[in-house]
């Protein structure tokens, strides 16, 4: 794992600070009543991110393990390859700026003082490497799937995100079902092939959402492979409140 400051992009956050307040116990507790935990679904996945790239030697390990899960249908599993390996040998075949600003708006938000790579994303609320055996598939078992947001219809070209509260970007994420296998002709992958699925080749900000119902038109999809996937997040990359693939 490498950590980097590619030149041009958004400053982040270097510290933060909390306070707790004091607590004293009741002298009976109430009971405390269980409820079932949601479970993940098609109609209310996990939304998982990776941000990884060819150039870099640590990350085939959780390329590998998001394949493992990119067949679910209670998860959506994304793979963005971001630009800042780029520089040293290998330029990577899919890398896009708008993915590397992405992951930017993440370490902001998570008051990181630095992008690296990999880096695994959980419903824009967690972050791990996840390039050890077992990693995702154990954040993915405790995980919550996305819940409380707006809904999410697609018809005739237009996406419809219903009303509800705050306020969110709404974002259109295609990428390829498809297993993709690049050979590495430099850098730190020289001479290996790596599989990728669900790679991220396109990344729309359709709009801003104030909790009213709107509606946004979706460009033309430049492929037949390409799935559609609809994000609700609070801005700056914030929480992701609502996802549905269309």
């Amino acid at each position: 794992m490498l950590k980097m400051t590619p030149l041009l992009l958004l400053p982040l956050l270097l510290s933060a600070c909390s306070q707790s307040e004091p607590f004293t116990a009741p002298a009976k507790a109430a009971p405390v009543q269980k409820t079932a935990k949601l479970k993940p679904s098609a109609a209310n996945p996990i939304v998982v991110e990776l941000y990884q790239s060819q150039g870099c030697s640590s990350c085939p390990p959780a390329n590998a393990a998001l394949n493992l899960e990119a067949g679910r249908s209670d998860v959506i599993a994304l793979n963005f390859s971001v630009t800042y390996w780029d520089r040293l040998g290998w330029k990577d075949v899919f890398g896009n700026p708008k993915y590397t600003q992405r992951q930017y708006d993440y370490a902001g938000a998570f008051r990181l003082k630095n992008v690296y790579t990999p880096q695994m994303i959980i419903n824009g609320r967690t972050e791990f490497v996840g390039n050890s055996p077992g990693e995702l598939k154990k954040a993915l078992s405790i995980a919550s799937p996305v819940t409380g947001g707006p809904s999410i219809s697609a018809n005739a070209g237009k996406v419809t995100i219903g009303s509800g509260n705050g306020k969110a970007d709404i974002w259109l994420v295609r990428y390829d079902r498809r297993v993709q296998n690049v050979a590495v002709k430099a850098g730190e992958n020289s001479g290996r092939k790596l599989p990728h699925q669900n790679v991220v080749r396109q990344l729309v900000k359709l709009g801003d959402w104030n909790g009213t119902s709107s509606s946004y038109t979706l460009p033309a999809n430049p492929s037949r492979y390409f799935d559609s996937v609809i994000l609700a997040q609070k801005p700056g990359g914030g929480a992701i409140i609502a996802a549905r693939r269309i």
